[in-house]
This record gives C-alpha cells, sequence and structure tokens, in this order.
C-alpha cells in the first residue's frame, strides 16, 4: 500500500507576492492552524524552500518569526517541530487572524468576545475617569464616523473600530491601549460574522451610550454600556 502524501507534496506552490518572506510566512501559519502538518513531520527548511521557489534564507527567516509566535521550535541538528496550540501567543495580530479565518472558527470568535467583555468595560470606565478632552472627542469623533457610515457614507467596519480604539486609549492604561492591536485584528472579523447574523451593522445607540456615560465622567454607567454592548454580540454569536 502507498505511503500517503504529505501536505508538502501535495500542495501547489503558492504565489507569495513582493514580500517572499512575509508571503510564507502567510502560507505556512495558515497551514499550521488548520492542522495541515498534524500527522506529518514538518518540512526541513530545504523542502520548503523548493516547494514554494524561495531561498534558504527567506525560509529560515520566516521559520524564526513562525517560532517567535510560538508555533515552532527549532533546534539545531534536531530540526524543526510544530508547538502545541496552548504555546502559541494569541495576541499576535498574524496569529490571531489565521485563527479567525479558519473555516469553524465560532469558538474562537466567542473566546475572543469573552476577552474583550473582560477587558473594555474597564477601559471605558477608565476613560470616562482619565479620558483626556482630546481622547473623548476622539470617541466622539468615532461615534460620529459611525452615523456616517450607517447612511452610506464610510466605511462602517472601519468607523466601529475606531470607536473602540479610541475607548482603549482614553484609558490612559498603556497596556490597555495595546490590546488596540489584538481589538482591531479580530474586529475584522467579528463584525463582519454578527452583522451578517443581525442583518444590519452595529448599533450606533448602544454606542451613544457608550460615549455619553465617558463624556458625563460616570465610570460605572460605562463599564455597563459597554457590558451590555459585547453582550449583545455574544448573544449574536450563541445564535449562530
Amino acid at each position: 500500500m502507498k505511503k500517503p502524501k504529505t501536505p508538502l507534496e501535495t500542495a501547489p506552490a503558492l504565489r507569495l507576492g513582493r514580500n517572499l518572506t512575509y508571503g510564507l510566512l502567510d502560507a505556512i501559519g495558515r497551514a499550521i492552524v488548520v492542522g495541515d502538518y498534524k500527522s506529518h513531520d514538518f518540512p526541513t527548511e530545504g523542502e520548503l524552500a523548493e516547494q514554494h521557489g524561495v531561498s534558504r534564507q527567506v525560509t529560515r527567516e520566516a521559520v524564526k518569526m513562525l517560532a517567535a509566535k510560538g508555533m515552532l521550535s527549532a533546534r539545531p541538528k534536531h530540526g524543526t517541530f510544530l508547538q502545541p496550540d496552548e504555546n502559541w501567543n494569541l495576541f499576535d495580530q498574524d496569529v490571531l487572524r489565521w485563527l479567525l479565518d479558519r473555516k469553524f472558527s465560532i469558538s474562537t470568535l466567542r473566546h475572543f468576545n469573552e476577552l474583550r467583555r473582560a477587558v473594555e468595560p474597564q477601559a471605558a470606565a477608565l476613560a470616562a475617569i482619565r479620558g483626556t478632552a482630546a481622547q473623548v472627542s476622539a470617541i466622539a469623533e468615532g461615534l460620529a464616523r459611525m452615523r456616517t457610515a450607517e447612511k452610506g457614507l464610510g466605511d462602517t467596519l472601519e468607523a466601529d473600530i475606531a470607536f473602540h480604539v479610541a475607548v482603549l486609549r482614553a484609558s490612559g492604561n498603556p497596556f490597555l491601549a495595546q490590546f488596540k492591536d489584538v481589538v482591531t485584528t479580530a474586529l475584522r472579523t467579528s463584525i463582519r460574522f454578527t452583522n451578517r447574523i443581525a442583518g444590519r451593522t452595529a448599533s450606533v445607540a448602544d454606542h451613544a451610550a457608550v460615549y455619553k456615560a465617558i463624556a458625563r465622567h460616570d465610570a460605572d454607567g460605562a463599564s455597563r454600556a459597554m457590558k451590555h454592548l459585547i453582550d449583545e454580540v455574544l448573544t449574536l454569536i450563541e445564535k449562530s
């Protein structure tokens, strides 16, 4: 009986784009996330280079980047090995994007929004206490963009993201502010998904409630309003 072919042998060479390192990084990262290599030994750098038509240097850089994301482990004279899922850096924008793009990523969406519920209400409360006039104005601008986009005069997704990022920045907490990269990456999938289920874009009224509470320095109200907003998202995900 013939030995089944590995993903390396069956997959066609991919068009990696002009930046070969990042193109290869994306191709291998996606393959790892969907489980293409779970039942086979991970390819050597030479095999990857030959498969994708790139240099050993390009391959080596892509493997190093994946190792930094916790997805691979490379040891001299022992080769490269897959790391278990629990070692992956889920806050890395590429890893999160690959997970959310993966087929049947409902559980990932749920987990992400559970994390949002733990983080963003606190950010909203702090924004109500610490937010500067300029920062609160940026939240208002995000809300205005959402209203304009709802009328077909802008991108609803980008406006929604701008609102949430402005709240995180207004918290005055640098750790919460850096959470913006995770929120931006994940919301690009989450918002499209929930909007499709709801048959509408995000509720401007719910976002306005968050802004109004922050503007009047009502920390508890801002926290409650943000929790309500995210709970609505979780409810939609559970209905899917």
